[in-house]
């Protein structure tokens, strides 16, 4: 079986000696050196200023959400996993469903303007498949109504725009580094902040609130990431940049070898942007050729993901929000989307065996 995506592993070799650091050291966890190692040479790799590193890619948005104190509701996208409305939910907040642009997926800000109203505190926008949002129109959205923003970035590890990190955007963004994802720590995510000050703040929050050895400054959560797994990632760092452009390489040829297929079509791709090519989304004419192609490749050993579908929206714990009956363009992506199988070692006859299987359906 061949799956939609596999993850970067670094050399084994390196790893256990690393590892043996570790054991010597007998410092697990708890922000020991390697923690310490890694938030610097990601701040160095990402081109941003303060980074503060988690267990998972999950805490990060609830951490994000009590540190800007966020309350009432949030506007979001029906069109993500679920764990971004998770993370509205597990802090008592309530998520306002806005609509997706249909070229991109990505959270459509006219949408999300007609949805503000007086209990709206902040925005949380993803940047699907790592194509950036239009994060100029959220800013000027955001400032005219003074609402907070946060960026689930968990597929834009080291995406630029215009040179400039896309996760330097909005108030905070947050990082998965899930072993699905382009960049992994096994488990693990991050949040990229602005300030010194914030970084205290997430850092605190983190640690059950806890600073030095008897003072709690506030209520927070453990979500710390140990250093076997903060080591495993400065490795994985220095296999990053090739893993990309193999992802690349890949991405080109599918294009190729699928763009004359009259009822294939492909997300729109910002020109501006250098991407990480996290996933290979295709859509069809509907939902029974999608399912029809699904199949098909399935039965072939080619694991295909329909991501994201179905809508969060279509979950019985978001189905009654405000939004989740209007958001058509959602729909309409999450009815024919299906992300093809890409990952920096996939061999390329597969590809090619893929596009044949689906050029013929």
């Amino acid at each position: 079986m061949i799956t939609v995506t596999s993850p970067l592993l670094p050399d084994f070799e390196e790893f256990t000696a690393l590892a043996r650091e570790i054991w010597s050291s007998r410092r697990l966890t708890n922000q020991g050196e390697f923690h310490k190692r890694f938030e610097e040479a990601l701040c160095r790799y990402l081109d941003v200023p303060y980074i503060s590193i988690f267990t998972n890619g999950t805490i990060p948005l609830l951490a994000s959400l009590k540190a800007l104190e966020i309350t009432g509701e949030v506007i979001t996208t029906p069109y993500s996993f679920v764990a971004t409305s998770h993370a509205l939910k597990w802090c008592g907040l309530t998520p306002v469903f806005a609509d997706a642009d249909p070229r991109t997926g990505n959270l459509d800000p006219q949408s999300v303007e007609r949805l503000i109203s007086d209990k709206t505190t902040a925005i949380l926008p993803v940047h699907v498949y790592g194509n950036p949002c239009d994060t100029e129109a959220i800013k000027r959205i955001a400032e005219h109504h003074g609402l907070k923003v946060i960026y689930d970035a968990a597929h834009a590890f080291g995406v630029r725009r215009s040179g400039r990190s896309i996760l330097s955007e909005g108030d905070l963004s947050t990082l998965s580094f899930h072993a699905t994802k382009v960049f992994n720590t096994l488990e693990g995510g991050a949040v990229v902040c602005p300030t010194a000050a914030m970084k205290h703040k997430l850092d605190n929050l983190k640690n059950f609130g806890i600073r030095g050895e008897l003072c709690v400054e506030e209520v927070g959560i453990n979500g710390k990431m140990d250093e076997l797994r903060a080591a495993f990632g400065l490795l994985n760092l220095r296999c990053v940049d090739a893993a990309i452009a193999a992802r690349k390489e890949r991405s080109e040829l599918y294009r190729r070898l699928l763009g004359n297929a009259s009822r294939v079509a492909f997300t729109e791709r910002d020109t501006a942007t250098e991407h990480n090519y996290s996933h290979f989304p295709v859509l069809f004419s509907d939902r029974e050729e999608r399912d029809r192609v699904y199949g098909l490749l399935l039965d072939h050993g080619y694991h295909a993901r329909r991501y994201f579908y179905p809508l969060i929206t279509d979950s019985a714990p978001y189905d009654t929000c405000r939004g989740a009956d209007a958001t058509p363009n959602a729909r309409h992506i999450s009815d024919r989307v299906l992300c093809l199988p890409l990952y920096h070692d996939l061999q390329l006859k597969d590809i090619e065996k893929i596009c044949t299987l689906i050029n013929n359906c």
